[in-house]
Parts: structure tokens; sequence; C-alpha cells
């Protein structure tokens, strides 16, 4: 007699089927849901509780990110050697820790010194929960990305409901409760990831040594690839909001609803997008997909400069739209670029590598920003798109030639 597997129903049908995914989503919620509550609300902490000015906060941050570049590439390789689990737990177990001494720093030198240490928690985090991905991911590390990117987003955006309470409040003891539950969610995503079954440190190949992703050529064209088009996260991010409300006639709601849009389409299509996407030949297509993608809609919203308010409202929602769907397709592309190059027993090392080019990016975006749209208007959004559109259909020739000049990575 047969018997058939029981129905899965409800919340469980929303999870992934492998117990090692589940626990890994949870854990990736729990830190996100906290990162959400922290970005919402760190800004106003640093200057209303703390006392420093908005530019001393820039300078903290600008240090600890680029702490974070070397972390990346050196943690990276220890999930390797070590063991990505072991590592990765501790790298959230310390995150908590660094960002707990947010809540006695009461000088500008004080703070700097624990942002340099926070700095390097995420670019930390990213690239030894690259090899731990690959092991759970049962050979599709890239839907199972696609998944978890719409499971960071939800969480962020429910962090940054809690963070309006505590905002509202605006207190000393508010905003602390904020940090701490920071601190909490990087212990609480540490202490998930224990249930995790033990991932062996893969591997060396036979006379292999090294900082073998550093000499890797084709690995570093994807890369420069990659950083060059993350520009787009600055555009929703820091760009868009100064934009409507400084150049354009669309009410200030506007801002919100435009970053609930690129949500939504994240949270609700990013797993969708990303099964197509299985090699490098499909990813290189994404990424052109992307590139035209982000320079129409940043050509839309750059026409939101002169109309009227509800035709700028309009053009803004309309080319938040298409820019979004580029996200999509370039999320997806990204993904498979960095698995899909990277030799199985060096995801760690090359996952480091892969985010050095997109935090160097993330260092200067504000300043190109300013520099091209906000300083030139028309002509700077449209320099700003012609870029991402040249590097995006630059991608797939750079993808196909690294096909033909180099044996495809292992899978495993």
């Amino acid at each position: 007699m047969t018997t058939t597997a029981p129905a899965r129903g409800g919340l469980r049908k929303l999870l992934p089927a492998s117990p090692a995914q589940r626990i890994l989503t949870f854990a990736t919620f729990a830190n996100s849901f906290g990162g959400g509550m922290f970005t919402t609300a760190s800004a106003l902490y640093f200057t209303r509780v703390v006392g420093l000015e908005a530019g001393q906060v820039a300078v903290g941050l600008f240090g600890g990110a680029m702490m974070g570049l070397i972390a990346g590439v050196l943690v990276g390789r220890l999930a390797d050697q070590w063991g990505p689990k072991r590592v990765h737990v501790t790298v959230m177990l310390c995150g908590g820790v660094a960002i707990s001494c947010f809540t006695l720093v009461g000088s500008f030198w004080a703070f700097f010194a624990v942002s340099l240490v926070s700095g390097m928690v995420i670019p930390a985090d990213v690239a030894s929960k690259a090899p731990l991905i690959r092991g759970v991911a049962d050979g599709n590390p890239t839907v199972f990305i696609g998944y978890l990117r719409s499971v960071t987003n939800l969480a962020l955006a429910l962090g940054s409901v809690a963070a309006g309470f505590a905002i509202q409040i605006d207190s000393r003891p508010a905003y602390l409760a904020l940090v701490v539950c920071r601190a909490l969610a990087y212990v609480s995503c540490g202490l998930i990831l224990l249930r995790l079954p033990r991932i062996a440190a893969a591997a060396a190949e036979k006379g292999e040594r090294g900082w073998t992703a550093l000499r890797d050529r084709t690995y570093l064209s994807a890369t420069l690839a990659h950083a060059v088009l993350s520009l787009n996260y600055a555009v929703s991010g820091f760009l868009l909001p100064l934009w409507i409300v400084t150049h354009t006639s669309a009410p200030r709601w506007v801002v919100s609803a435009v970053l609930v849009l690129n949500m939504a389409f994240v949270v609700l299509l990013q797993v969708k997008v990303s099964r197509g996407v299985h090699d490098v030949r499909t990813a290189g297509q994404r990424m052109a997909w992307a590139g035209a993608a982000f320079a129409a809609g940043l050509t839309l919203m750059a026409l939101a400069g002169g109309p009227s308010p509800w035709v700028a409202t309009g053009l803004l929602m309309g080319g938040m739209a298409v820019f979004a769907l580029g996200e999509l397709w370039y999320a997806a592309a990204s993904t498979e670029y960095c698995f899909g190059l990277a030799p199985a027993h060096l995801q760690g090392q090359y996952a480091g590598v892969f985010g050095l080019g997109s935090g160097a990016v993330e260092a200067v975006a504000p300043a190109v920003m300013s520099l091209l749209p906000l300083g030139m208007g028309l002509p700077g959004w449209l320099l700003l798109g012609a870029l991402l559109l040249f590097v995006g259909l630059g991608s797939r020739p750079l993808v196909a030639w690294a096909g033909r000049t180099r044996p495809a990575a292992p899978t495993g």
C-alpha cells in the first residue's frame, strides 16, 4: 500500500521544503527585521541622542564601509577553510556585540571606533553566507537567493514599520531600544543557525594556493560589471527622495509610494524572475535586460522634473515600475555570476571579492548621484542611464567570452 506525503498548507506552503533552507530563511528574516529597524532610525539616533553632526555620522559610516571591503574578502576565505556555518554564526554574534556598543558611545571618536568595527559585519555576513547558501541550495542557488531576497525585503519593510513607532515617540529610551533590538536580531540569527547541519569546508584542489579569486581575470571582469550596475541601489535609497522633494512638483507622499512599489516588486516577483536564470549565458542576457530597464526607468523619472504634480507622480511611479524590473533581472544575474563563475570550494573567497567591487561603488554612489542627476539635471540622468545601459549590454559578451576561455565552475 502506497502512502502520499501530507499536503503542505498555510504558512508551510510559503516556506522551502528543505529543513536546512527553512532554518536559513528564519535566520535571514530575523537578521533583516533588525536591519530594517536600525537602518530606518540610526541616523536619528546618532544625531538626536548621541549628539553628532550629520557630517560626523557620514565620516564614521564611510570609515566602516572601507573596513568592510577588507573584512569581506578575509572572512570569505575563512569560511572556505573553516566551514561556513562556524564562521557565519561567529560573524552574527560579533555583529550583536558591535552594534550593542553604539549604546555606549557619547563622542565622535567613540562613534568612529565602533563604526569601524560594525562596518565590517555586513560584508563579512555576505561573504560567509555565500558558501552556506551554496551548501543548502540543492544545486540551484539562484532561485533560493531570489527567495531569500524576497524574505529580506519583507523583513526590512516590517522592521521599518516597527522603527516608525520609536521615531514617533522620539525619545532616548525609544531609540536605544531599537539599537538593542538590532543587536538581539544578530544574536537570534546566530542562534537559529546553530540548528543547521554542519557543512564541511570544501577541500582545496591540488596545487591551488593563495588568493585564487584575485588572480581570476574572468571573475574580476564580471565583478566589475556587477559593481558598476550596483549603482542602481543608490537610485531608490538616495537619489529619488532628494529628487522628488527638491526637483519635482510631486507630493511628498510619492517618496514612500515609489519605495513601497519597488519593495512590492521584489517581494512578489523576485523568485519567479530568478527561475529563468540557470547559467552564465542567461545571466548575461538578464544583465543586458537590466541595463535597458535601468536606462528607460531613469529617463521617465528624469522627465518628472518639469510637469504638473499628477503628471510628475505618474512618471515617477511608471519609471520606478520599469526600474524595478531592471533590479529583479540584475539581482538574478548577479547571483548567477557570483555562484556560477566561482569554484564550489572557494565560494566564500570569491563572494568576498564579488562584494569588494559593489562595496567600493556603494561608498562613492552618493557622490555620483549628487554630481550627475542632482547636479546636472536631465543630462545627468541620461548620462547615468547610458552608463548602466552600456555596462549591462557589455556584460553579455563578457560572460560569453568567459565561457569560451575557461572551463565551467563546478556546481556542487
